[in-house]
């Protein structure tokens, strides 16, 4: 992996992490979040309060404020895309695994 996440001041790696994996061309992000160190300490405790989120969020913020003024108008757009495909996608990720984990028993009342 490469040496991006969170390393402030740390020099950039020429390695390019891959965003998908080569067999099955499955998205890696979440493979990737679940080694950064905040996000598991965040997830430590199995909940997220006010301070974690708000502390998620500006590092969010921090990174697209770096780097959208690199972008040009046309890759502006598709990297936006992508953003609002990969936030749908961690959406859906994150609610199939929490129902794929309930219980498959209907209750009989």
């Amino acid at each position: 992996m490469s040496k991006h996440h969170d390393h402030k001041g740390e020099e950039k790696s020429r390695f390019r992490t891959p965003w998908l994996d080569d067999s099955s061309e499955a998205p890696l992000v979440h493979q990737y979040a679940e080694k950064l160190t905040t996000f598991m300490d965040a997830m430590a405790d199995g909940k997220i309060d006010k301070h974690e989120l708000r502390d998620q969020e500006a590092r969010v913020v921090a990174l697209m404020k770096k780097i959208e003024p690199q972008l040009d108008p046309d890759l502006h757009e598709e990297v936006t895309h992508l953003l609002c495909e990969l936030t749908a996608y961690n959406v859906m990720h994150t609610i199939h695994g929490i129902l794929d984990a309930a219980p498959k028993t209907k209750f009989r009342g």
